[in-house]
This record gives C-alpha cells, sequence and structure tokens, in this order.
C-alpha cells in the first residue's frame, strides 16, 4: 500500500510543479480561458497529492519531519492559489510566486531526505 501511495506522491508533485508554473505564464499573458482549465486540474492534483501524502503519513507512523513537510505543502497550496488568483485579476502577484518556489524547493528537499531533523 505504501508503494501506491508514494508513487501516486511523487507523480503528482511533478505535475503540481509543472502545471502551476504554466498556469501562472498562461494568466500573466493574459489567456484566461486556458490557464482555468489547468487551475481546475492543478487542484486536483492537489488533492491526489495530499490523500497519497496523507496515506503516507498513516503507513510511516506520523514521523515529524513528514508532519512539518505537509504543513509546509499546505502553505504552499495556500500561496499557489494566492498567486494564480492575483495573476488572474493583472495583480502583482510576483512575491506569492517566489514565496511558492522557495517552498516548493524546500518541500521536495525534505521529501528526498535532504533536508532532516
Amino acid at each position: 500500500m505504501f508503494d501506491m501511495f508514494f508513487a501516486s506522491h511523487q507523480g503528482s508533485w511533478a505535475f503540481v510543479a509543472a502545471l502551476f508554473i504554466v498556469a501562472y505564464f498562461l494568466f500573466t499573458s493574459h489567456k484566461n480561458k486556458p490557464g482555468k482549465i489547468l487551475h481546475m486540474i492543478l487542484r486536483l492534483f492537489f488533492i491526489i497529492m495530499l490523500v497519497s501524502g496523507v496515506g503516507m503519513l498513516f503507513e510511516m507512523g506520523w514521523p515529524l519531519v513528514y508532519i512539518v513537510k505537509g504543513i509546509l505543502a499546505v502553505v504552499m497550496i495556500g500561496l499557489m492559489e494566492m498567486s494564480l488568483g492575483k495573476a488572474k485579476r493583472g495583480e502583482n502577484g510576483m512575491g506569492a510566486f517566489i514565496g511558492v518556489i522557495v517552498l516548493l524547493v524546500i518541500v521536495a528537499l525534505m521529501g528526498f531526505n535532504v533536508i532532516t531533523f
């Protein structure tokens, strides 16, 4: 069961990163229809990522480093939604975009056990 959650989780992270960047640049170039479609697909992958992450937490016995990773991932999802919303409205969302990139790197490094505590 763990392998299924792990494969789903790892794949969904790759899709989340790629879809977010493409959707952000579609919204900033005022292509709202394709951006909205990608935004909806991105939300589906958020759900897959969260469900598989919680499933892995149950399988692993709730280690602290992965609980912190999950909290940071939820914050990252919030920043993604905020920056996509600002980009869609034509506002300056570069701060949230940079925050997403920083959190994406930190969470990925935690997932690959580069950052541990």
